[in-house]
């Protein structure tokens, strides 16, 4: 079974609210009901589900789904 998550872009080191968005789950029987979640609680699903936690990446420049001006 594999988690992906991505970083938040407004979630920044030392924020008190949680840095990554589920993406998808694939492999299992693991339903997750919330929008948001932190490292910590990412790694006790993984260890408990026997999950492994894929991290994806971003552009950096913030262009994926943005329409081009016509």
């Amino acid at each position: 079974m594999k988690i992906f998550v991505r970083e938040r872009v407004k979630a920044t080191d030392g924020d008190k609210s949680p840095r990554f968005r589920v993406v998808g789950v694939t492999g299992g029987e693991l339903t997750i009901k919330v929008k948001r979640i932190r490292k910590c609680e990412l790694k006790q699903l993984a260890e408990h589900t026997g999950a492994e936690i894929v991290y994806l990446t971003r552009d950096g420049e913030g262009n994926e789904g943005k329409r081009e001006a016509a």
